[in-house]
């Protein structure tokens, strides 16, 4: 009974979101991006940071999307904690070797949790395309703050697709983060909802 009041809820959750996010103003990055016809990573070599949660407004799957357009080359994945499905344990780590589609899908919650240079060797562009949820204690932050350092480390240029706020982003609350206190669940210091 409780598993079945979980799924409706959780069922409930997603259409309401899903239906604001297709009949607000906003659109995800990764709409954009298409409405743009890629116009931004034309004749490059793309690495996509993503998972489960990496959608059009209408649900395509994003690396289905990139897969499918010709206009650039699409050389490797990058997943973070919970993994590229999103079926991983909180604080799993895993460096196991994957593929999709024949791309390589690189682990940043395993051995390392930041592109290495060997990573990144033949990428020209890394595209950061992950929903948050507004609050400051969710992995995706620092898996994008790591990926930013590392692509300026190794002169990669990085795009950030973004996306709705499901708080609604008009909302800055809670304490500050103490630096002291600093980890991966919580890398800078910002208000606990942002």
């Amino acid at each position: 009974m409780m598993k079945q009041i979980y799924r409706i809820t959780f069922l409930s959750f997603l259409l309401v979101l899903s239906s604001s996010i297709l009949y607000s103003k906003t659109h995800p990055g990764l709409d954009e991006l298409i409405s743009s016809k890629f116009s931004s990573l034309k004749s490059k070599r793309i690495g996509y940071i993503c998972n489960q949660t990496s959608r059009t407004a209408k649900g395509e799957f994003g690396p289905d999307v990139l897969v499918a357009d010709k206009s650039f080359k699409l050389v490797a994945f990058f997943s973070p904690e919970h993994g590229f499905s999103g079926v991983r344990k909180a604080g799993v780590n895993s460096d196991s070797s994957q593929s999709y589609n024949g791309i390589p899908v690189y682990s940043l919650y395993g051995a390392t949790r930041k592109p290495t240079k060997k990573m990144l060797a033949d990428i020209d562009v890394l595209v950061f395309d992950m929903q948050d949820i507004g609050v400051r204690p969710y992995t995706f932050l620092s898996t994008m703050i790591n990926a930013m350092e590392a692509a300026a480390e190794n002169n990669v240029e990085f795009v950030v697709l973004d996306r709705p706020n499901p708080l609604g982003g008009e909302r800055i609350e809670g304490n500050i983060l103490d630096t002291s206190l600093k980890s991966f669940v919580g890398v800078i210091p910002i208000p606990y909802i942002h």
